[in-house]
């Protein structure tokens, strides 16, 4: 086991590095790359009667509740749009999170059945769920055509050091597929793939303490699928290889709440799904709330802390020096921030008299509320 777990983080490390370097995500927010915050939205409605895990959604309550957008390229609307479309549903009742995608696939292709393995070696489907949506103790789950699954908890994201652990499971899982067409034959055209997933709450409650969603409860959650442009040699699938560098050619990643960047692995972007009570087909609003704007104008002042860090080798306590003001006039707000700078650590927080919370992030990148308390963080030289 330790051999699997260390080959399969010296992977996933070697991956992230080479999709999206810790520069490429600072300088976001320095160059003002085509990229707006704007995290897609998912009203999730709760039902009674159980469903069956088979992959088919024929279900009254799959019927009658709605898709998601169409997935779009991992970087944003500007990128190509993806060559085969790419949706899914979300249900829940009192003990699962149901998770339904469908995918437009001509070449049905899956190899790897051992437990655990880098699935996105391979075409596959990933499910990234953060519910209390600080960043930190966040899960990841990929699957495949043959139902084989990679599910792991992240203590923090990679760009901050975090570890997957891979001896997280989730216990109680169920995974159904319905395959429309036929497996790693190369010599037919397939349709595609259907996939449906059951949660228990149980497991994913783990590390918020917290009990089941509640109607108006808001998760932060987005989907991903890996696909590999493919060729067929002596019968099977391989991957394409660039012939100027011998390599195989990179993998697509078509999300449903676009990333900006070519990395999964940024919980503040995800999409957001709000749980209701309501019968699936029932009208219900999502609740966009000013937190969303608060939460996000600290975030990017976290941005650039980084940037500060990389050009000055330590963090900053001065609002001015991370061109606080320019930040706060383009979302036409007026907070009071603090910054706590401790060696190569540090706190930020942002208050303002519309809400009744204060917001806060460390260099960690673990953000979190609490309801505003006297006094606070003094802002220093």
């Amino acid at each position: 086991m330790t051999e699997k777990i260390s080959l399969v983080t010296l992977l996933v490390s070697a991956f992230l590095f080479l999709s999206m370097s810790e520069e490429k995500l600072f300088a976001i927010q320095k160059t003002k790359v085509p990229y707006q915050f704007s995290p897609k939205t998912y009203i999730t409605h709760k039902i009674s009667d159980s469903l069956i895990i088979d992959g088919k959604l024929d279900e009254p309550a799959w019927q009658q509740s709605r898709w998601t957008d169409s997935f779009l390229d991992i970087r944003g609307e500007h990128l190509p749009i993806p060559r085969f479309e790419t949706r899914a549903k979300i249900l829940w009742d009192d003990q699962f999170l149901y998770i339904a995608a469908e995918m437009v696939e001509p070449h049905l292709w899956a190899t790897i059945e051992e437990r655990d393995a880098v699935i996105f070696q391979e075409n596959n489907f990933e499910i990234f769920i953060d519910p209390d949506g600080d960043t930190h103790n966040y899960y990841e789950l990929e699957i495949n055509a043959l139902k084989t699954f990679w599910d792991l908890m992240l203590t923090q994201p990679y760009r901050t050091g975090g570890r997957p652990l891979n001896a997280w499971d989730i216990k109680g899982l169920e995974i159904g597929v319905d395959l429309r067409g036929t497996l790693n034959n190369p010599s037919d055209v397939d349709d595609g793939w259907t996939l449906e997933v059951a949660i228990p709450f149980y497991v994913l409650n783990q590390t918020i303490g917290r009990g089941q969603p509640e109607d108006g409860s808001q998760w932060k959650l987005n989907f991903s699928r890996v696909e590999w442009k493919t060729d067929v040699e002596n019968g099977a699938y391989i991957k394409q290889t660039n012939p100027e560098t011998g390599r195989p050619f990179p993998e697509d990643n078509w999300v449903w709440s676009p990333q900006g960047v070519i990395d999964m692995h940024l919980p503040e972007r995800w999409g957001i799904i709000q749980f209701s009570t309501e019968a699936p087909g029932s009208d219900v609003s999502f609740s966009h709330s000013d937190d969303l704007k608060y939460e996000w104008v600290l975030r990017q002042l976290y941005y650039r802390q980084g940037n500060y860090l990389r050009e000055n080798g330590r963090f900053s306590n001065d609002l001015n020096k991370l061109e606080a003001q320019t930040l706060f006039n383009d979302h036409d707000i007026q907070p009071e921030v603090q910054i706590k700078v401790l060696g190569d650590s540090y706190l930020m927080s942002l208050t303002t008299e519309e809400l009744d919370h204060t917001f806060y992030i460390r260099e960690d990148s673990r953000a979190w509320k609490e309801v505003k308390s006297v006094g606070g963080l003094r802002n220093g030289d």
